[in-house]
């Protein structure tokens, strides 16, 4: 079989391209760049998903599509990419006879709901980004041959910077780090690996629908991080600040453009996101491998090694300008 990864150049699909090599899975990448490390082998297509006679091409002789090409919070066009775009995928994957159509969604589509959180939530997005995913979803479920959708926690490992990266950055310098309110709530992580191996699995099941993925949780945030500065050897120290001010600060440096983060980070990150993925062990016979812990350490060492030096950018495999964070790192 022959696998179609759009955004094969971002994070997940040069992970994921990766796995395919190695399992001597043919397959074909569709992104706007290129990337150094593609793996040997793989068909690489450049340019636009919403480019139609490209994408036709780009879907000729597939018999699996992965659609994980997204614009992030941090720049692009929500409405082309997320949704636009993942409507002309969902039509043109029918059309090419393709057998199998997975969608890389995001848990942020259920919004603040109670943890654990279910398959069966109403999805509530409370951002842009999340509504633009869920609206995908729908496109994808009801255009695109055999779908499944995977909603999947904040993934990370070796390669992943953008929030990830200001986390290690101001670790190795020995700063202070901020959590909104005491830290004691727990936010689930996915190691991009155990990500990559649902991905497989996906891609040969005959499940359809939409299902959870998300890492083991091993500890509350603080605990996580605690942990992370004590296996970096770093002299930092977790500082707890009250959350509603905090939110506050980080809304106005939004509405200025000056803050890397989303309003989804700062609205959520003293809540409990926790997903369920029970329904992934049933209809996927998948579970995941690494904690949330475990995932911050193996991709702290990989920054340690060779991230700090990344070029800058808006993508998960660039450094994050800090913008209006910059003087609270100095201050710490």
């Amino acid at each position: 079989m022959t696998w179609l990864v759009t955004g094969g150049s971002g994070f997940l699909g040069i992970h994921l391209l990766r796995e395919l090599s190695e399992a001597g899975v043919a397959a074909r990448s569709l992104d706007l760049v290129g990337a150094n490390d593609t793996p040997s082998g793989v068909d690489v297509v450049l340019g636009d998903i919403g480019d139609e006679a490209l994408l036709r091409r780009a879907l000729d002789g597939i018999e699996v599509v992965v659609h994980a090409a997204a614009a992030l919070p941090s720049g692009g066009d929500l409405a082309a990419t997320n949704v636009i775009a993942t409507e002309l995928v969902a039509r043109e994957a029918e059309r090419a006879g393709v057998s199998r159509s997975i969608l890389i969604s995001s848990g942020v589509v259920y919004g603040l709901g109670a943890s654990p959180l279910r398959e069966t939530d109403e999805p509530k997005p409370i951002e842009a980004y999340g509504r633009s995913k869920l609206r995908a979803e729908e496109c994808w479920l009801t255009g695109a041959p055999s779908p499944i959708v995977l909603r999947p926690a904040a993934f990370i490992g070796p390669e992943r910077l953008g929030v990830f990266g200001i986390l290690f950055r101001w670790i190795l310098e020995e700063r202070r780090i901020y959590v909104l309110g005491d830290g004691r709530n727990r936010y689930q992580l996915l190691d991009v690996g155990d990500l990559v191996s649902a991905i497989v699995l996906a891609g040969e099941s005959p499940a359809e629908g939409v299902v959870n993925v998300g890492g083991l949780v091993s500890g509350t945030v603080r605990e996580d991080l605690e942990a992370l500065i004590e296996h970096a050897g770093s002299r930092s120290r977790v500082v707890g600040v009250p959350a509603r001010p905090a939110r506050a600060a980080l809304s106005v440096l939004g509405a200025l453009r000056l803050s890397p983060l989303s309003t989804w980070h700062a609205r959520s990150a003293d809540r409990d996101f926790v997903l369920d993925c029970t329904h992934a062990a049933d209809v996927l016979g998948w579970t995941p491998k690494l904690s949330g812990a475990d995932a911050l350490r193996s991709a702290y060492d990989w920054f340690v090694r060779e991230g700090a030096a990344a070029a800058t950018g808006t993508t998960h495999r660039a450094q994050w300008h800090e913008r209006g964070l910059a003087l609270l790192r100095r201050l710490s």
